[in-house]
């Protein structure tokens, strides 16, 4: 491994999680603005509420393509080149979502944003990893986060505000002085980590799971919008998971694949990315819900749906300092059981709320969600890296990344696929209608969330403590860039 700065400065140590946070930043405010702009946006651009979606998924779908490649392309041009690139790149694309006219262009436009975000979290997290010491790794993720968190704090109340006093394309332009900032800091700061090693891109793994991957959530997104027939989506649906399959029987016969599954056979990996794939659905499509239930069902102003969700992002502050604390005192299996049983029982409270229901208790829930959420993301998070070996840190970064932004995706055209096939008249829906509807879609959510904590009893008690620190003084060891 080549690296510019082969014993990083304690200097570098305390700056690089704020510049590596920058991109967080990007990205997270970008998201939450939209989810509170998305009733204005689909009026301006005259579509259903529910058809905002495409622009929603289009977006994650772009990253869980993209990400793959991204510790190769690391590896290869070094951390510094590509996440500059990838900053730019996403800055020019959020351009260009604010100059769309209709929605297949905005989908394009966000389709370019997500060839940049695929590179910018992933690269800046495989940074952090090279940098920082194994038993240090909560602290520095955690610490990352923190400044990532301004962006859902700010975001909905932003958002709120501009698409009730200004122009909704104003939630784009917004990037463009951050990332201007982040492209300077880093080529002033950030290590240009690089392989030794640069072996070729393996084309056909890419083309085979990109066109799985894309087609799967195509068919998530149009099922139960009658714009395809009874045989097509069963027969796309095949064909998706075919090329999966067909992926996945490929990769096991390369030395150097795209994505290397035999991480899988790590308890600690599977259970960080595959349990935590199952509990982001159920967890990750309440963003994309509240605000319709808000707006769209109850008649809150945007201004106002904003407020109800600054609460989520207060609490994930406020928990990141205790996340050390509290995984070192329960572990990484009593947590990860435990909270996301307490997640679950939250879904299944946001279900109850309608127009009767105080402002105050449902600011008390919000806060609640956001600070056991943020607790199960960093513990998932984390998890990931306890028993990898130096050598496949960016390769589970890559992966970890990856199924991560899968999930994103795939919570979303759930949510909405739930949601909608609880409405019976699509283009006539009443408020009523649409608040029970979306009670149905976030009931079964809970029920999703509260199945998955089966997911994470596999893990053993003394399991991520190298990382966690959890059932004794454990030896420190250092990941090497």
């Amino acid at each position: 491994m080549e690296v510019e700065n082969p014993h990083p400065t304690d200097a570098i140590k305390r700056i690089l999680p704020w510049l590596v946070a920058v991109s967080y930043f990007m990205e997270s405010l970008d998201t939450t603005i939209l989810n509170t702009a998305v009733p204005t946006i689909a009026h301006a651009l005259g579509v259903v509420p529910l058809s905002m979606k495409a622009a929603l998924t289009s977006y994650t779908i772009s990253l869980a393509v993209f990400i793959p490649i991204s510790g190769w392309v690391a590896d290869r041009y070094g951390t510094r080149r590509v996440f500059a690139s990838a900053i730019g790149l996403f800055t020019f694309g959020s351009v260009l979502c604010g100059l769309s006219m209709n929605m297949p262009i905005l989908i394009a436009s966000r389709i370019i944003q997500g060839c940049g975000g695929a590179m910018m979290v992933p690269v800046g997290r495989l940074t952090l990893v090279r940098t920082f010491a194994r038993s240090e790794i909560i602290r520095a993720i955690a610490f990352v986060s923190i400044p990532g968190l301004i962006g859902p704090l700010i975001g909905p109340l932003f958002g709120g505000l501009i698409v009730d006093y200004l122009n909704w394309r104003m939630i784009f332009f917004v990037n463009v002085p951050i990332g201007l900032a982040g492209l300077y800091l880093v080529f002033k700061l950030l290590p240009d980590y690089r392989s030794d090693e640069k072996p070729p891109l393996d084309f056909v793994g890419l083309i085979l799971f990109a066109s799985g991957i894309g087609l799967l959530s195509y068919v998530l997104e149009v099922f139960g919008e009658h714009t395809l027939g009874s045989y097509e989506i069963p027969c796309l649906m095949i064909v998706s998971l075919s090329l999966l399959l067909a992926y996945w029987r490929y990769s096991l016969k390369l030395d150097k694949p795209l994505l290397n599954l035999n991480l899988f056979k790590l308890k600690t990996f599977i259970t960080s990315v595959g349990g935590g794939f199952i509990t982001r659905i159920g967890i990750g499509g309440i963003s994309f819900l509240l605000p319709l239930l808000y707006q769209v069902g109850l008649g809150y102003t945007p201004v106002i749906s904003g407020l109800l969700v600054i609460p989520q992002p207060i609490a994930a502050m406020s928990l990141k300092m205790t996340m050390p604390w509290a995984l070192a005192r329960f572990g990484y299996r009593q947590v990860l059981v435990v909270n996301t049983l307490i997640l679950s029982g939250i879904i299944f409270l946001f279900s109850r709320i309608d127009s009767t229901t105080s402002v105050y208790l449902v600011i008390l829930l919000s806060f609640a969600f956001g600070y056991f959420a943020s607790l199960q993301y960093t513990s998932m998070n984390t998890l990931a890296y306890a028993d990898l070996s130096d050598k496949d840190t960016s390769m589970g970064s890559t992966i970890g990344s990856t199924v991560q932004q899968m999930a994103s995706s795939f919570a979303v055209a759930v949510a909405s696929l739930i949601t909608g096939l609880f409405i019976t008249d699509h283009l006539h829906t009443s408020s009523s209608a649409m608040v029970s509807s979306i009670h149905k879609a976030l009931i079964t959510l809970g029920i999703w969330t509260l199945l998955s904590t089966l997911s994470f009893t596999r893990l053993g008690v003394r399991d991520g403590a190298n990382v966690s620190g959890h059932a004794g003084d454990l030896k420190e060891e250092k990941i090497e860039g």
